[in-house]
């Protein structure tokens, strides 16, 4: 099957279980800016930062995977999603982004200011940065989305808080 179908020419996508919904949507808008989270996220990756931080941008990547399922599924949906048994991101998913981000700050990472991002001259580490005003970005369209009537799950709104703070915590360290 090609890439290329023309269904979106007239400026409708596809969601889980055959729904349709505007490319200007809230909802699409969410997704496009995880879509462009994880591929900020691999441009850190492909910069070559420390092991550690490696395995921890793989299992976010992992994450958005099925946090983007979540997203593109409307709430009548959910359950349906459930029993499928896809991908989702869990309110222990939140719990363990904070406890990464804590054990790095026991390790002395502390906030002294606005950061410069890349000034360290490491492209590992600006690219945590530029992830992570994508993360802030995407946090602000996922609440957008629910503001608007539109619930999205407390745990999915919620990682994007706490993930764009590990970024920001990677940035200073990878």
């Amino acid at each position: 099957m090609s890439i290329i179908t023309g269904r979106g020419d007239e400026g409708q996508t596809d969601l889980l279980f055959g729904k349709r919904i505007a490319k200007t949507s809230l909802r699409v808008d969410a997704l496009g800016l995880v879509d462009e989270l994880n591929a900020a996220l691999g441009l850190a990756r492909a910069a070559g930062p420390t092991d550690e931080a490696l395995s921890i941008i793989d299992d976010i990547q992992e994450k958005l995977v099925g946090l983007m399922g979540q997203i593109a599924c409307l709430p009548e949906d959910e359950e349906r999603y459930r029993e499928k048994g896809y991908a989702a991101v869990h309110p222990e998913d939140v719990t363990a982004l904070e406890t990464i981000a804590k054990e790095h700050e026991a390790r002395g990472v502390r906030f002294t200011g606005w950061a410069r991002p890349g000034a360290e001259g490491s492209m590992a580490r600006a690219g945590m940065d530029f992830a992570r005003t994508i993360a802030r970005r995407a946090e602000r369209a996922v609440l957008a989305l629910h503001e608007s009537g539109e619930r999205v799950p407390q745990e999915v709104r919620l990682y994007f808080n706490r993930l764009s703070d590990l970024l920001w915590i990677l940035a200073r360290v990878s």
